[in-house]
């Protein structure tokens, strides 16, 4: 077999592999929106992730779990982001697809937050390391750079997966409804953008986020959630 033939035998075995990645993360949703998913599939798309990137030798730090070049910066550019994206959802695009929709988002799930303490922190707790931590590791970590790498690793490509991964992202969070997915798939691209502009490091989204989150568990826990 000369050089040429063992190339395309590995660039088609690295499709089929990505594609077999691919199909055992839409199991996982499938698994998750019929009940047989137990707290979140987050853990699970992160052993899978994990497997992922050792196998190609790739790791975690080679989708951007590194330490920024600048920490003041990367924590300034996390909190700006994040307060930036919670305005956004809640003065622009969230009364924008409630007209639309006629519906808000269904967050019937987390109503037993208001005035409980322990609740709020539980999940304060689980906002900073399944949501914040968790997500942006899966879905910006692993699915964007998957997504793009499969493709060509062009510029065109990285767009491509930022647009198809925050759709994902989106359908992540069906419990939410159309407005809820909706809103989420902007959320989605907006992280994502703040991802490639930081160079692909993944702790500014990570904190944006957290940030994010963390403002509507505060409303929730109040009672001044719009909606709510």
């Amino acid at each position: 077999m000369n050089d040429e033939a063992r190339e395309v035998r590995s660039w088609r075995h690295g499709k089929l592999v990505a594609f077999a990645e691919f199909a055992i993360v839409a199991g996982i949703f499938v698994a998750d929106v019929r009940g047989h998913i137990f707290v979140s599939k987050v853990p699970y798309l992160l052993v899978l992730a994990w497997i992922s990137l050792r196998v190609r030798g790739v790791g975690w730090r080679g989708v951007g779990l590194t330490p920024p070049p600048n920490w003041r910066r990367a924590v300034i550019a996390g909190i700006a982001a994040g307060v930036g994206i919670e305005l956004l959802e809640l003065f622009v695009t969230q009364p924008v697809l409630v007209r639309m929709t006629g519906k808000m988002p269904d967050l019937s799930l987390f109503l037993q937050l208001h005035g409980n303490v322990k609740l709020l922190l539980l999940g304060l707790a689980l906002t900073w390391t399944l949501a914040a931590f968790g997500e942006e590791m899966v879905y910006r970590g692993y699915l964007m750079n998957r997504v793009a790498e499969v493709v060509n690793g062009s510029r065109a490509a990285w767009i491509g997966s930022l647009i198809v991964v925050s759709a994902v992202f989106g359908f992540g969070h069906i419990a939410q409804g159309l407005t809820g997915q909706i809103e989420n798939a902007i959320d989605g691209l907006l992280l994502g953008a703040l991802y490639l502009a930081c160079g692909r490091n993944l702790w500014a989204p990570i904190i944006a986020h957290g940030i994010t989150d963390t403002v509507d568990m505060l409303l929730l826990f109040l009672g001044k959630y719009p909606g709510t």
